[in-house]
């Protein structure tokens, strides 16, 4: 009996999972014929200029998993055409401006660094390196401050400070403040800690301290902060798209430590890989509707209802940990708030 059930639930969630797929995709209003890409442009940006559902890119283009995860590079002067020829609608690439070739998608090595990201590419890139998540031990055995220059209390651009414990080849390091917890919002259980961070410096001598020059500060350096090495970032080339499986989870802090945040604001889920989150989903955020009391007349029984709870925007995941995510709102009719809930949309 237990097997059948189970075979039932089986069959049942993959019903539901073909029924979402099973969608239609529709189409923008005055979706364009074709578009010619330019530079400044993202695939989140392009794929709103055809759709509906901006996530819903990869169906229209008749991407597969792995060409999600890493797609075929799109640069500018390519054409994107919006083929109307079919039963349902799909995105092609046709003549880039200027050749009589026909391109197929495909990865351009040598160009890389000319490559439509899926999402503005300027505004998440000082969070692919940080903010950094650690564990409860922090940063405690990094590279540390131990003086600085004579005549100062801390330090700002151009100020010179010596760091014990630096070794290997960097040049460039970021400076970050003891971690500070990130809390669940609905358990209260700290999911991870959240090094802060100040700012940049360089190595300008090796030894024990080693001497380093601050280059950027955005906030006072000193005694006893941390340094860690300096990543390169890397384009995020996922392709937008929404979860296979059901995510439920909240907005667990809003980068900045302000109370609301807009359009092209970084948040940070209280989900993360080990929740089934991936770089490129794309999630639905949604505010709790409350609890109404509601009476006829002066006499009559109150009743209690609970309200829905109502959509009002997306956000794409462009940062992964265990537990924790970060996010980039993308369109919102509300400002988010902590504790907003994030969904498969």
């Amino acid at each position: 009996m237990i097997r059948i059930i189970s075979a039932l639930l089986l069959t049942l969630s993959t019903a539901c999972a073909l029924a979402q797929q099973a969608k239609p995709i529709v189409l923008a209003d005055n979706a364009p014929d074709r578009h010619v890409v330019v530079r400044g442009d993202t695939l989140w940006d392009i794929s709103a200029k055809f759709l509906k559902e901006p996530y819903r890119w990869p169906e229209i283009w008749r991407m597969n998993k792995d060409q999600i995860k890493n797609p075929h590079w799109i640069y500018p002067g390519q054409v994107v055409i919006l083929d109307r020829s079919g039963a349902e609608p799909r995105l092609r690439l046709g003549q880039s401006v200027g050749q009589n070739v026909k391109l197929d998608p495909k990865i351009y090595v040598d160009q890389e660094n000319q490559a439509i990201p899926s999402i503005p590419q300027q505004v998440i890139e000082p969070f692919l390196s940080r903010p950094l998540i650690v564990d409860e031990e922090g940063l405690k055995n990094a590279p540390k401050i131990i003086a600085i220059e004579e005549g100062r209390v801390y330090l700002g651009p151009g100020g010179r400070g010596y760091v014990s414990g630096m070794t290997g080849d960097a040049k460039l390091w970021q400076v970050y403040r003891k971690a500070k917890p990130v809390l669940d919002p609905a358990t209260q259980e700290v999911l991870g800690y959240e090094a802060v961070y100040l700012g940049t410096a360089k190595l300008t001598a090796k030894g024990e301290p080693a001497t380093i020059e601050i280059l950027s500060a955005k906030e006072e350096i000193g005694l006893t902060d941390r340094l860690a090495p300096t990543g390169r970032p890397e384009i995020v080339s996922y392709v937008p798209h929404a979860p296979t499986q059901p995510i439920n989870g909240q907005i667990a802090a809003i980068y900045g430590g302000v109370n609301q945040a807009g359009r092209n604001s970084i948040v940070t889920l209280n989900r993360g890989t080990r929740d089934g989150l991936e770089v490129g989903h794309v999630l639905a955020l949604y505010r709790n509707g409350g609890e109404v009391t509601y009476r006829e007349d002066e006499g009559d029984r109150k009743t209690e209802y609970k309200l829905p709870a109502e959509r009002y925007g997306l956000l794409f995941v462009f940062r992964t940990f265990d537990r924790i995510s970060y996010g980039l709102v993308m369109s919102v009719t509300r400002p988010v708030v902590v504790s907003d809930f994030v969904r498969t949309p």
